[in-house]
């Protein structure tokens, strides 16, 4: 859906490919994280009511409606808004919409511990019925090295308030952010937060240095050695040998090495397998990754 008028480059989670995005907030408010760029060009503001108020008038021109299933708030932290007010633009959005199935938002951590649970089921009720979040690691160093800015113990609280408001939380891991040195130790790390967590939904990622970045820095500098392909898998499976939920794992994004997905605990001894396979297996091929201009 292509008619808002948006400041900047927007970006979505994968499953929002056919939602209309609506820019609620520019930015990040937190915007510290190492290894991310994409709001590193832009000055974190709420969005004023009444042009959000126009943008959605115009996809109620052009789509109808019933044109709009499902809503995406953007940009990286649409969270951080008051309840109040995301309230009014989720009230905003129903009455436009009437057959509005749902709308999601990414989840800062820090969004998150500045909301209650009860908010957060006031909020559900509302419509806004999906979170993601991404801590991209469980282990304490490696969320200290990345400047997450909270701790392990903050990530599970956060994420614990909205499973427990009734919502569907979907928590993204990256695959390769401890380096060579912490690969193991993350991929546990990682695998034992969702099991604390008891998301709905988990994908993971791999790491991609975007230059620019601090992160760029330390792997071009050779501070920080990222596993190799096979590695990567290892790292993978780990992750998904510790994870003891009940949720869908995608680990299909563009930037992984070997598309694989399934249901979880279900399709665990699969998944496992074939990562085991395709690690130990040169002739397994695998995609080339993904230079950060094309993710």
């Amino acid at each position: 859906m292509g008619v808002m008028r948006y400041e900047g480059s927007v970006y979505r989670p994968p499953s929002e490919a056919d939602s209309l995005i609506l820019q609620a907030t520019l930015g990040c408010s937190y915007n510290r994280c190492t290894y991310c760029a994409m709001y590193r060009a832009k000055r974190f503001r709420p969005r004023d009511l009444d042009e959000l108020r126009e943008d959605m008038d115009l996809a109620a021109s052009v789509y109808g409606p019933r044109g709009v299933r499902r809503v995406f708030l953007a940009d990286g932290d649409a969270l951080i808004l008051r309840t109040a007010r995301l309230l009014e633009i989720l009230g905003d959005l129903r009455a436009r919409f009437p057959g509005l199935g749902r709308v999601s938002v990414y989840a800062s951590p820090q969004s998150l511990l500045a909301k209650s649970t009860d908010e957060i089921r006031e909020l559900t009720a509302a419509g806004l019925s999906m979170y993601y979040l991404g801590p991209e690691s469980g282990h304490p160093v490696v969320l200290e090295r990345i400047a997450k800015g909270v701790t392990r113990e903050q990530l599970v609280d956060g994420a614990r308030r909205v499973v427990d408001a009734g919502a569907k939380l979907s928590v993204m891991l990256l695959l390769g952010v401890g380096g060579v040195e912490l690969s193991h130790e993350h991929a546990v790390a990682s695998g034992t937060l969702i099991t604390e967590m008891q998301p709905r939904f988990v994908s993971t990622l791999t790491v991609t240095p975007v230059p620019g970045t601090p992160f760029a820095d330390e792997v071009a500098s050779g501070r920080l050695v990222l596993p190799d392909d096979r590695a990567l898998l290892r790292e993978q499976r780990t992750m998904i040998e510790h994870m003891d939920c009940r949720a869908v794992y995608r680990g299909n994004h563009a930037s992984n090495m070997l598309p694989v997905g399934g249901t979880l605990p279900a399709d665990k001894p699969k998944l496992l397998a074939l990562l085991e396979h395709a690690a130990n297996d040169e002739s397994v091929r695998l995609r080339p990754r993904v230079s950060p201009d094309r993710l």
